[in-house]
């Protein structure tokens, strides 16, 4: 009975001590957990270039930061379309995506100016231009949009017009075509000076929306249109080389910041190293690509580049667009690929 009263005591005791000092977990995460683990998102296929190196920085990231640091990768709009990555980003809920700077403009109006029809004449204009006085002009204003952007752009290359009914020869053989644009004013703008009929769809709808006739054509470079097997529903590729369109690695700013500055330094080392590495890789693609796609039916149309850009100039494209992004970048533009307006 003593002995009884005893364990009562004890255990009473204890309950009573337990919900004085409740039990907390010694640990917050598993002992060989990341401290920061975080995600990267992007619309390209798996196959691209952009998943295969940047899957490559992830793992060099973890690497070299003892696990401290863990990225996962989406490709190919897995987590929802551009638009809604965005905001996923904006909002915290993704540390990482990359994304074209035409359809940033939405969020940074001046990040679409390296998309400007016909102003990249080739990539010797292209890399010194954004790695130098624009790219930091721009980065600077996605800062103040509360996103870090990475030294270093990702390429997507020079943008060809595809279509299923007809070829695309002229300019004037874009009037009313039903030609799908991502979800930017530029791109919209373009066309419309063109005479075309310009359609937003995210990329993740693409496809769907060619194979079922909602548009006539749409425009990308080579290396998607292979990826993406769009081929399988066009028939014609216009190389027009109209704008010249790269990836901004972003990122969330407070979750940027929130990782001590010497492993910040390891993380945007590494991704930028990679897409010095996947633009070598797409200037190889570019060579290949042309005869790929040639072997899976799609026909290939030469175009005069030169009357395109004279029909943006006496539509008034240009000068729309000086008025838009202001005289400051424009200039700045201008300086590296010469007179538009």
């Amino acid at each position: 009975m003593t002995i009884k009263l005893q364990r009562r005591r004890l255990l009473g005791t204890t309950l009573a001590a337990g919900a004085a000092f409740p039990l907390v977990a010694i640990r917050s995460r598993p002992a060989h957990a990341a401290e920061f683990s975080y995600k990267y998102a992007n619309n390209s296929p798996v196959t691209h270039p952009l998943n295969i190196r940047t899957t490559e920085a992830a793992a060099r990231v973890k690497e070299k930061t003892g696990g401290k640091v863990e990225i996962q990768v989406f490709p190919n709009n897995q987590l929802g379309s551009d638009t809604d990555m965005l905001s996923q980003l904006r909002s915290g809920a993704l540390e990482f995506f990359t994304l074209s700077g035409v359809i940033l403009s939405t969020l940074v109006p001046v990040a679409s100016i390296n998309g400007v029809g016909f102003a990249f004449k080739d990539y010797g204009q292209v890399w010194p231009t954004m790695d130098g006085e624009l790219g930091a002009l721009v980065r600077g204003e996605i800062d103040k949009r509360g996103l870090y952007a990475f030294g270093k752009m990702y390429d997507n290359g020079y943008r060809q017009i595809t279509s299923a009914a007809k070829p695309i020869k002229t300019p004037d053989d874009l009037s009313g075509f039903k030609i799908r644009v991502p979800a930017s004013p530029l791109w919209t703008s373009m066309f419309k000076a063109f005479g075309a009929s310009p359609t937003t769809i995210n990329f993740n709808e693409v496809y769907s929306a060619l194979q079922t006739h909602v548009v006539d054509g749409q425009e990308n470079p080579l290396s998607l249109i292979d990826t993406a097997k769009l081929y399988e529903v066009q028939k014609f590729v216009a190389i027009t080389n109209h704008m010249w369109d790269g990836f901004w690695f972003l990122a969330n700013k407070r979750s940027w910041e929130a990782m001590p500055a010497n492993l910040r330094e390891i993380v945007e080392a590494e991704f930028n190293a990679s897409a010095v590495t996947e633009r070598e890789d797409l200037a190889k693609m570019n060579q290949t690509v042309a005869a790929t796609l040639k072997g899976k039916g799609l026909q290939f149309v030469e175009t005069d580049a030169a009357a395109f850009r004279a029909k943006l100039k006496t539509a008034g494209f240009y000068d729309e667009w000086k008025t838009k992004f202001g005289a400051g970048p424009w200039a700045v533009l201008e300086k590296a690929v010469g007179s538009l307006a």
